[in-house]
């Protein structure tokens, strides 16, 4: 016997393939590489890549080796760029599943050459000012002379040189010039170094909407695919729709009287008589406890209000007069085309970025696909 899942994200495949061509045709002579990191992005990371590859998305990326792998064991087999590692990472075996993984210092590159079991493909990192991974300055020309060493020497093939902005999504920051000049010479030092760059990439989702000088041979697209805006102020022509629906349904309805006080601390208190409904999800399910007596839900066709602390596995709303029944569905956010909240609104109601809404999803919800690719 089957039953509906307690906590639903319900994934829209066509609308993620309709995004990755809205960004794909921002940057028409580059190839794409959709992201697809922290199990995309919550999406769910295996159903995401596939119907990134099915919406023309020639590369993937991802953070981590394990990710990599992961895909690798699902089936996938296309382009696949991996790039955060510690002392110990598993590159070998990286390597033999045809991922390419990435070179941040000359100490990184030795340990891939040293455990790679065939000519490694490594593209290399550079550092233009976010100052996370890479190497900069005299860093980056040492990077550059060990992987010229080691190609000369038969050990290692370079496929790609790129970065990260730091302001990407606010356009008018002089970061992004000094980046993208520091991100050109050191390609020059490169090619001046007799080291083919391979594929050049620095642009993330808002250099992709924003930023056409920086689009190079690669742009990599993350948040935007899914739909969300890289950052709300930014502004651009395409059209993005987000791609996931979070519901669930009423686990009850009450009528309390006046004065009644709601969760823990009872930091909330009915001005009136009204209805209460319990949605059964909570910080436990990756709602923050910093929404509360914030955050909106959707509630038969209209919104209504947290009311009181989030608890770890429940909430409560306040739906006034209106009728409602137990089982009646709650909707936590989705694309708001019917009015219902956003992931930008439980952003702006917790106080972090939308990012950070999707992301942090608990494992109690259940992912469910619709869509030509699902």
């Amino acid at each position: 016997m089957s039953h509906d899942p307690q906590i639903e994200a319900v994934i829209d495949l066509d609308a993620f393939g309709a995004n990755i061509a809205a960004l794909a045709a921002c940057a028409p002579s580059s190839v794409v590489m959709t992201v697809v990191k922290a199990n995309a992005y919550g999406h769910g990371m295996v159903p995401m890549a596939r119907a990134a590859r099915a919406s023309g998305s020639s590369w993937l990326g991802v953070a981590t080796i394990e990710e990599a792998l992961a895909l690798r064991a699902a089936g996938d087999r296309g382009p696949l760029l991996c790039w955060l590692a510690s002392p110990g990472a598993a590159f070998k075996e990286a390597v033999e599943a045809d991922v390419e993984v990435t070179a941040s210092s000359v100490a990184q590159l030795e340990e891939i050459l040293a455990v790679a079991p065939t000519r490694p493909r490594v593209q290399l990192k550079v550092d233009t000012g976010l100052s996370r991974s890479g190497a900069r300055g005299p860093e980056w020309t040492a990077l550059v002379a060990a992987a010229v060493a080691a190609r000369d020497a038969g050990r290692l093939e370079v496929t790609g040189v790129w970065s990260h902005f730091a302001c990407a999504d606010d356009p008018d920051h002089p970061a992004n010039d000094s980046q993208e000049a520091v991100f050109r010479a050191a390609v020059d030092e490169m090619v001046a170094a007799g080291l083919e760059p391979g594929l050049r990439h620095i642009s993330n989702s808002a250099a992709t909407l924003v930023r056409p000088s920086a689009h190079f041979d690669l742009v990599r697209i993350g948040i935007a695919a899914y739909g969300i805006r890289p950052d709300p102020g930014l502004t651009y022509a395409t059209t993005l729709t987000p791609v996931m629906t979070l519901r669930t349904r009423l686990a009850q309805v009450k009528r309390v009287p006046a004065g009644a006080k709601v969760s823990y601390g009872q930091t909330w208190t009915a001005e009136r008589e009204t209805t209460l409904g319990l949605v059964p999800m909570g910080y436990g399910d990756g709602i923050a406890i910093s929404a509360s007596n914030r955050g909106q839900v959707q509630v038969g066709g209209a919104r209504a209000s947290v009311a009181g602390r989030v608890c770890m596995d429940q909430l409560v709303v306040d739906l006034g007069d209106r009728p409602a029944r137990r089982g009646d569905i709650a909707t936590i956010f989705g694309p708001g085309h019917d009015g219902e909240p956003t992931a930008e609104d439980w952003a702006e109601a917790s106080g972090t970025i939308a990012y950070e809404v999707v992301t942090r999803l608990g494992g109690r919800t259940v992912r469910t696909y619709k869509g030509e690719n699902s």
